[in-house]
């Protein structure tokens, strides 16, 4: 887990300033896919995506940070707890993509390009609807 401070909120009407806090937690996991747009010809997938667009796909260790921003609760001490964070990304996101091919295993890529940005949004989507409304910061993937 990672964290950080930044001073520029408002604790409510007293006026005093509140940090804010970002904590990040990481996770790997391992899936394979396919580069390959429907809207795009052979011959343009096999241009635009190289090697990716081998037809038998290729795979990937991900490492994804998933970074909440808050203010830290004067009674917890906690932005988030993140024993909660790391179950909200083993639901959504290890039990779904984890050793998945993420073309076939996934619903969601069924007419979506699998690139890491459309993987990145996918796991946002994902961890929005789980989280606090405004918490969630940052997904960043490294591939």
């Amino acid at each position: 887990m990672e964290s950080s401070v930044q001073t520029n909120g408002m604790n409510g009407d007293s006026g005093v300033k509140c940090p804010i806090v970002y904590i990040s937690r990481v996770d790997c996991f391992s899936a394979c896919h396919r580069l390959h747009s429907p809207k795009l010809s052979d011959e343009e997938n096999k241009e635009t995506f190289g090697k990716c667009n081998n037809p038998n796909g290729h795979g990937h260790n991900y490492k994804v940070e998933v970074t909440l921003r808050g203010p830290v609760n004067p009674v917890t001490g906690m932005v988030f707890n993140l024993t909660d964070l790391k179950q909200y990304i083993a639901d959504a996101i290890m039990s779904v993509l984890d050793h998945k091919n993420i073309d076939k295993d996934v619903p969601y890529f069924k007419d979506v390009v699998s690139t890491t940005e459309n993987v990145a949004v996918f796991i946002w989507d994902s961890m929005v609807k789980r989280l606090p409304s405004g918490m969630l910061y940052e997904i960043k993937i490294h591939e």
